[in-house]
């Protein structure tokens, strides 16, 4: 379990006020202009030292994402971009972030900004998050005011600014390359790649689309050290992580914890357990609802990192835990993710705006058995092509729960196919 002096977040509650005061006696800002003295190679160099993965779904080292950054400007500006659009169902730790500690984000902002040469950040926040937004632009206009941004952010002699920009409510946004088409005023589409951002991304100029989490925690990492943030979880999966816990458990919650706890410690430690009891549990979407579900047999021993639970045929994905207990219809649940990503594809590639639809269509009829046994494996066959086909990964999205559900319950949804048969027998 983590210590609470090895905790980052520590207004995750929001206990204290998120105002610039409270948040200096928490520790932000503190020695900012000596991290920035180190100098930019020096500051990368130490976040690739700390292991610390991207914490926004895909994993990718973050020290690696920022190296890729030119050195020597060709004349265009660099900018970071804060994907804070946090669309994922089951996720909201990018909220709390913004809401409670929002000091945290544009310290790392800076931080960040500075080892990139970037000469701003631009915060794309999901349009729902109305008052997390009015937080986040007072923070900032404190943060100008005592000079800690702006023409010399720290008093470190670099230009560097913050600034908010509002999303419509799309989940396609939280698609690094479709938030940046967005963040220039197109419609939210992603874009193909190369050319990646880091040579050609918002406004045509190099830029790096980062999580809000994965920024929030630098400012602690570099103070102290980066050796230290490496020793906290597990080996290429180390750290700390905010988790989000719903579903059919007594007190869901967000807690920040080490990288690699067992799945049931979580559970049963920070959100009172499953519902019933934990031989109540039917299954647990681990990672947003975007990723495979695991069945109880596998929730007894799994370990909460990336590299475990890619071993049991699932993701770490946003952290975003889902419980499900048995009272769960497990088959109208997955139905319902295949409505939201119908709802939410772009429409942009083939595979994905005819499949989405598709998929959802004998998900309702397998719902209530309307179906025949052969099209389990062609809705199959239909997620494999769809999987891997697409510009972004909304397409594997949509697939992966349909996938998951016939890995562990495919009797499931066969035995509600001949029950209908039965009942409706001629």
């Amino acid at each position: 379990m983590l210590a609470d002096k090895d905790r980052i977040f520590t207004n995750l509650y929001g206990f204290e006020s998120p105002y610039l005061e409270a948040a200096k006696k928490r520790g932000d800002w503190d020695g900012t202009k000596d991290i920035m003295a180190r100098g930019q190679d020096a500051i990368i160099e130490e976040m690739k030292e700390s292991g610390l993965r991207g914490r926004g779904g895909a994993g990718f080292p973050t020290g690696l994402k920022w190296s890729f950054m030119p050195k020597e400007s060709d004349g265009r500006p660099s900018y970071l971009v804060v994907n804070a659009d946090e669309g994922e169902p089951g996720t909201c730790k990018d909220r709390e972030i913004m809401r409670h500690d929002p000091h945290k984000l544009i310290e790392g902002c800076l931080i960040a900004g500075f080892a990139m040469r970037a000469i701003a950040a631009y915060i794309y926040i999901r349009g729902e998050f109305v008052h997390e937004a009015l937080v986040l632009e007072r923070a900032i206009e404190e943060a100008r005011e005592a000079g800690l941004l702006g023409k010399d952010a720290c008093g470190s002699g670099y230009e560097f600014d913050v600034f908010v920009h509002r999303g419509a409510g799309a989940y396609i946004c939280g698609e690094e390359t479709a938030l940046i088409e967005s963040l220039e005023g197109k419609k939210g589409q992603p874009r193909l790649k190369p050319p990646f951002p880091a040579n050609v991304g918002v406004f045509g100029c190099p830029t790096t689309v980062n999580n809000v989490e994965s920024i929030a925690v630098v400012p602690e990492i570099l103070r102290r050290g980066g050796s230290w943030f490496a020793g906290l979880g597990r080996e290429n999966n180390t750290g700390t992580k905010l988790f989000c816990i719903s579903g059919h458990v007594n007190k869901p919650c967000n807690v920040e914890e080490e990288m690699g706890i067992p799945l049931k410690e979580l559970i049963e430690k920070h959100a009172g357990g499953v519902r019933g009891g934990w031989d109540n549990l039917l299954a647990v979407i681990p990672g947003g609802s975007s990723v495979h579900l695991i069945p109880k047999s596998v929730c007894d021993d799994v370990l909460m990192d990336f590299d475990s639970l890619r071993a049991e045929g699932t993701g770490l994905g946003t952290a975003a835990v889902i419980v499900m207990d048995k009272s769960t219809d497990i088959v109208r649940a997955i139905t319902r993710l295949s409505a939201f990503y119908k709802h939410e594809s772009c429409g942009q590639c083939t595979p994905c705006r005819e499949g989405t639809g598709w998929m959802w269509r004998v998900m309702e009829r397998l719902c209530t058995g309307e179906a025949e046994i052969e099209e389990i494996d062609m809705l199959l066959e239909v997620t494999k092509q769809i999987e891997g086909h697409t510009i972004c990964a909304l397409g594997d999205a949509a697939a992966w729960p349909i996938q998951g559900l016939m890995r562990h319950f495919r009797p499931e949804v066969e035995r509600r196919i001949l029950e209908y048969k039965k009942n409706n027998a001629a």
